[in-house]
């Protein structure tokens, strides 16, 4: 299966670089550098990834 990968809404668009990439995997998420896409890559479960979105917006993991 080919991944299909996409930027935030929140990105500044399809060419800005500061920004990760999700894709579907078969069993979780792929995330991706998006400055560096044949870089690493990372495969969280989809209940990770959920979690992660979910603290990201509740602000858990804004820095002081």
């Amino acid at each position: 299966m080919t991944e299909k990968w996409r930027k935030s809404s929140y990105s500044g668009g399809a060419n800005d670089a500061t920004c990760v990439e999700v894709a579907g995997l078969v069993g979780g998420v792929g995330v991706r550098d998006s400055k560096d896409p044949d870089g690493a890559r990372l495969a969280v479960s989809g209940a990770g990834f959920a979690g992660l979105v979910g603290r990201i917006k509740r602000g858990v993991l804004d820095l002081p």
